[in-house]
């Protein structure tokens, strides 16, 4: 499984990618998110899927960035061509890939800006090669495991929160979901993009560079929660205290 999130708020762009691969019993780490910069163009991709799947699709845009970068003026129609490399690697694999009982299920988040976009962008591209733009009513989106880790993004994201906060609540839902799933884990990969500045920055994180942070927010969370009143729990606790009439038999 994969944890990848996306993130655009005013500010710009975040980008949150775990890095472990399983197969059976083999755990290994892989790359999971791609950044592609030039003068005033910036994007990052990130995949969650079959990893055969996965790279051939990036190997194929990889050959369409090397030859057609410089023509794509927005970032949708970059978004348009990785569809066609998803499409492409369907043609050639999806029918024995399930008939030997694996699923085709390459998702893609795409985010960064072109030259003629007047914003930065955020792209859920789906396998069959179709997407969804995300903006302000949905600020981010997750593939791969997901359940786990949406909780404080909902409850902190909106469009008008910093990089640094957006940053911090995507490394806690992460944090989160390697707690609750033993398929993710470090290292990560964190992409970042300020608005306008067409300068697509990447920074690795080993498990040892946040485990302070990890720590400490598992000791505020136990802090927060022991603090929370406990008057609304009398009720239902009082009852405890109370014997219950035994039935006499008859």
């Amino acid at each position: 499984m994969t944890y990848c999130l996306g993130i655009k708020v005013k500010k710009g762009l975040v980008a949150v990618a775990d890095t472990r691969i399983t197969s059976g019993n083999d755990v290994t780490t892989k790359k999971k998110i791609f950044t592609y910069q030039k003068d005033n163009c910036s994007m990052f991709i990130m995949t969650s899927g079959l990893r055969s799947v996965r790279d051939k699709a990036i190997v194929y845009f990889n050959e369409v960035m090397d030859d057609n970068f410089d023509d794509f003026t927005k970032l949708y129609q970059a978004v348009n061509a990785f569809g066609e490399q998803v499409k492409r690697a369907a043609d050639e694999d999806k029918e024995a890939l399930e008939k030997g009982g694996f699923k085709f299920n390459l998702n893609t988040i795409i985010g960064g800006q072109l030259r003629e976009d007047e914003e930065h962008k955020l792209f859920l591209l789906y396998p069959e090669g179709n997407w969804v733009e995300l903006g302000h009513g949905a600020p981010y989106v997750i593939i791969g495991n997901a359940a786990q880790g949406k909780a404080i993004l909902n409850r902190i994201l909106n469009n008008e929160t910093s990089l640094k906060l957006a940053l911090k609540a995507g490394f806690l839902s992460f944090d989160s979901t390697r707690i609750s799933a033993a398929d993710v884990d470090f290292p990560i990969d964190v992409a970042l993009y300020k608005a306008d500045s067409f300068n697509m920055v990447e920074q690795h994180y080993e498990e040892e560079d946040l485990e302070k942070v990890s720590a400490q927010w598992d000791k505020q969370l136990k802090t927060a929660l022991k603090s929370i009143s406990n008057t609304w729990m009398n009720s239902a606790f009082d009852k405890l205290g109370k014997p219950v009439k035994k039935r006499k038999k008859a």
